[in-house]
């Protein structure tokens, strides 16, 4: 695994496409701030949960001028089948060559089971509205993960 970006450096750049078949970059954000949440795959338990989660705050998001995306290695295809499965309002983000992941720093060696493999460390970033990293969290756990994040939004924003 890379190297995290640290509190206060500008947010690596990325290019990506949406579920909508829409390539969004992080300029497109500015003026915002943004949640950058990676996750490993559509329709696991861990990752449905946590898209619901997200999910259900977009008033607040919104009210606070917060843009909320996920990413994983999914296909465009596959995020439309997992937003239109769970009713989510968050976008998600094609990254199937884990560009956007290596960039980041949360694409790295796993276990499970007993074998070990490449992929995505479930990790969230608060990307403040000038691109500066404003906060990061590592190998997130899902259970009381949105309402941290949204604390701290609340905190900072």
């Amino acid at each position: 695994m890379s190297q995290l970006p640290a509190i206060g450096q500008p947010a690596p750049a990325f290019s990506a496409t949406n579920q909508d078949d829409k390539t969004l970059t992080l300029l497109d954000f500015q003026g915002s701030w943004l949640i950058l949440y990676f996750y490993p795959k559509d329709n696991t338990p861990g990752c449905t949960t946590e898209a619901i989660d997200f999910s259900q705050k977009q008033a607040e998001w919104e009210n606070l001028n917060v843009k909320v995306l996920g990413v994983s290695p999914d296909s465009v295809k596959s995020h439309c089948k997992f937003i239109e499965k769970h009713s989510l309002t968050v976008q998600l983000l094609s990254d199937p060559d884990h560009e956007v992941a290596e960039s980041y720093g949360v694409w790295g060696l796993k276990k499970f089971m007993g074998k070990e493999y490449m992929g995505i460390i479930r990790s969230t970033f608060l990307i403040d509205p000038s691109g500066n990293i404003a906060y990061v969290w590592p190998s997130v756990k899902v259970k009381g993960h949105v309402e941290s994040v949204l604390a701290k939004v609340k905190e900072l924003a």
